[in-house]
């Protein structure tokens, strides 16, 4: 039985190496690399001359995440193109490594591949669009192969397009919803904070959703949203430090319903007037609600800005 078990784990050990063969060799340091680069902040220079210096006259550029079948990718001449819409489109232009990424130079064994080096890259893309204001702050991983004679034959991107969806969407007005100074969930908001002035607990809970969540800019963590429950114990200790007197209303609120996505915001500025208990001190607190509803007219998140330093002063 023992010779059975040792003849198994030869087996499996021998199969276990055996599925390993090397195929080539991966450079951290490399002519290649170097090329690439150099061609990369001579792109981000919009200097046109030097980055067909580093192009092979049969250059192509590829998108990865093309869905086209039948794309036969950009030429030289069209790639060159595109640094002068580099330069005279983005303002603060940068492409430099991923923090923690540095490039590859791979060198295959392939007969097919003995005169050509891959390199891939790890990169951030930044600037501003011109005349949109876009900010371009986006990962792109590169692949590229450099021939023997160290010139770019070809470059593969993969990046999304959802920054230049937005530049090229912010050439027209668009309109996205329409904004309200009268509004049922309006209306709710302020017999939502009407409860609280008058101490109606109750009620000025009801206008929530059961499940609705709460924001405050003050929080150490700013993304820490609150549960209804979590929310009274709140202001159940708020009310313990301040004696509410009063919630006035500043200007008017908005109703905004956006097209996009639906979501239906409620905007709103007050003041708030509370006297500290432990000085009598009266305070006045300038505060700005955002309640998002859904659709049945309740209150499903609610977000309050306003200074902490303010109830804290002496």
């Amino acid at each position: 039985m023992k010779k059975c078990i040792s003849i198994v784990l030869l087996i499996a050990t021998c199969i276990t190496y055996s599925q390993k063969k090397t195929n080539g060799t991966i450079y951290v340091e490399h002519p290649a690399i170097t090329t690439v680069e150099a061609m990369t902040q001579a792109f981000v220079s919009g200097d046109e001359n030097k980055v067909a210096s580093y192009l092979a006259d049969d250059f192509k550029s590829y998108s990865g995440t093309t869905t086209n079948k039948d794309d036969k990718g950009m030429d030289k001449a069209a790639f060159l193109k595109t640094v002068k819409t580099w330069k005279d489109n983005i303002d603060y232009p940068s492409i430099k490594r991923s923090k923690g990424a540095y490039p590859d130079a791979l060198e295959y064994k392939d007969a097919d591949q003995k005169d050509l080096v891959w390199v891939q890259t790890w990169e951030d893309v930044k600037g501003v669009q011109k005349e949109t204001g876009v900010k371009i702050d986006r990962p792109i991983h590169r692949l590229f192969t450099v021939d023997k004679n160290n010139k770019i034959k070809m470059m593969i991107n993969y990046s999304t397009s959802t920054v230049n969806d937005e530049i090229n969407q912010s050439y027209a007005d668009r309109k996205n919803g329409e904004i309200y100074n009268h509004h049922e969930n309006i209306n709710t908001v302020r017999k939502m904070v009407h409860a609280f002035e008058n101490k109606d607990f109750d009620k000025a809970y009801s206008f929530y959703d059961e499940k609705a969540t709460f924001m405050d800019i003050n929080s150490i963590d700013i993304h820490k949203e609150y549960t209804l429950a979590e929310q009274k114990e709140n202001d159940k200790k708020m009310f313990e430090m301040f004696e509410l007197v009063s919630m006035d209303q500043v200007g008017y609120p908005d109703y905004l319903h956006y097209e996009l996505d639906d979501p239906r915001i409620v905007q709103s500025w007050w003041k708030i007037r509370v006297i500290r208990k432990s000085d009598n001190k009266n305070i006045v607190l300038p505060m700005m609600f955002i309640d998002t509803f859904n659709d049945k007219g309740k209150i499903t998140s609610e977000i309050a800005y306003y200074s902490q330093k303010i109830l804290e002063a002496k």
